[in-house]
C-alpha cells in the first residue's frame, strides 16, 4: 500500500509558476511511475504528466508540453511538478498517482492522493 500526499497548490496570476510535490509513503519496485493529473469542474481527470522513477523517462501532455516539468527525487520519495507560464485554464485540482509503467506510454493509477488545488487568475 502506497499512501501519497500532495501539497503547492495555490492561488497564482496568469503567466505565474508553482511547484507541487507529491510524498510517497514507501516506494516499491513494482510502482515505478508517478503521474500528476488534473480535474477542473465538469471535466473529467485527465493526465498531465508522469515519469519513470527508475529511468527518468517522462511524459508530457499536449497542453503543458513546454511549461511543466516533473521530476523526481528517490532519496525524498518526492515527485514535483513544476509549472511555469500559468495559464487560467490551468486551474483545477492536482492528484498525484501511482503505478505500474507499462513501457508503452501508459502507466496503472494503483493509488491517489487527495490532491490540491491550483487557482489561476487573470
Amino acid at each position: 500500500q502506497v499512501q501519497l500526499v500532495e501539497s503547492g497548490g495555490g492561488s497564482v496570476q496568469r503567466g505565474g509558476s508553482l511547484r507541487l510535490s507529491c510524498v510517497a509513503s514507501t516506494t516499491t519496485t513494482r510502482d515505478n511511475c508517478i503521474a500528476w493529473f488534473r480535474q477542473a469542474p465538469g471535466y473529467t481527470r485527465q493526465e498531465v504528466a508522469h515519469i519513470n522513477t527508475q529511468n527518468g523517462i517522462t511524459y508530457y501532455s499536449g497542453p503543458v508540453q513546454g511549461r511543466f516539468t516533473i521530476t523526481h527525487d528517490n532519496a525524498q520519495r518526492t515527485t514535483y511538478l513544476q509549472m511555469d507560464s500559468l495559464r487560467r485554464d490551468d486551474t483545477a485540482m492536482y492528484y498525484c498517482a501511482a503505478g505500474r509503467d507499462f513501457r508503452d506510454g501508459d502507466c496503472s493509477q494503483d493509488y491517489w492522493g487527495q490532491g490540491t488545488q491550483v487557482t489561476v487568475s487573470a
